[in-house]
């Protein structure tokens, strides 16, 4: 690969990067949080592409023999470097779904504490589904009371039909996701669809389950209503919001 092969790859990749930063495609690869870091990756490499361009019009003698009467040529496998770039512009992966989750441990884990929530009576709150199963699991629901909870997640179903409402939960990007797992008892809809993404109001109950496997907490909610919903913009949720 010459310079200006070089050059034409980091200006590809630079607006491959900022056509994702200034679309949602970005958040199937990162957590919403990380878009700023991203644009500046686009920027940084565009630059780098205009910089490497005008090094080379300023070298005319870059394909010149050298001292040993030979033309020393980059390597070869510069060229896996195509890959990533063509990954990011031809391939727009599907959000991480029931299959995976269903064959990873749920990575529901305890906080430092649960604020408050919001006041209003008994209106309905609207959590994200890790907020409302560490509460519900490592809080033993004492910040939910008898709150109606609005929670937003797609379905999986286990070997024996039993439907969960999941959500994958990012630290970083689409590599580490791993599932929260909810279960769903009470008014629950006679048939429903894996992966299909649902919005579930229903009340904390003491119903709980292991995960099998990876033996975690599952705790339940008890639903009044559960409705389709559109899948989100961003399917995913980050730790601590």
């Amino acid at each position: 690969m010459n310079r200006q092969a070089q050059a034409a790859v980091l200006f590809l990749t630079g607006g491959a990067l900022l056509r994702a930063g200034f679309t949602d495609l970005y958040l199937r690869y990162v957590k919403a949080g990380l878009r700023p870091l991203l644009l500046a990756a686009g920027v940084v490499l565009i630059a780098a592409a205009v910089a490497t361009v005008w090094y080379e019009v300023r070298r005319p003698d870059a394909a010149e023999p050298h001292g040993d009467g030979h033309v020393h040529r980059e390597p070869r496998v510069s060229w896996l470097l195509v890959l990533p770039l063509a990954a990011l512009v031809l391939v727009a992966p599907p959000a991480l779904g029931s299959y995976t989750a269903m064959r990873t441990g749920t990575a529901l884990q305890p906080s430092w504490g649960y604020p408050d929530l919001p006041s209003g009576g008994r209106d309905t709150v609207r959590l994200g589904l890790a907020d409302y199963g560490g509460r519900a699991a490592y809080d033993h629901g004492h910040s939910l009371g008898d709150r109606r909870i609005t929670v937003t997640g797609f379905i999986a179903l286990d070997g024996g039909g039993e439907p969960y409402l999941v959500r994958m939960v990012l630290s970083c990007c689409a590599a580490d996701a791993q599932p929260v797992k909810i279960g769903l008892t009470g008014r629950i809809p006679p048939v429903l669809q894996p992966d299909s993404w649902v919005e579930v109001t229903g009340t904390y109950t003491a119903r709980r389950t292991k995960d099998p496997v990876n033996g975690g907490v599952i705790p339940y909610l008890d639903a009044h209503r559960v409705r389709p919903v559109p899948a989100p913009h961003d399917p995913y949720e980050s730790w601590g919001g």
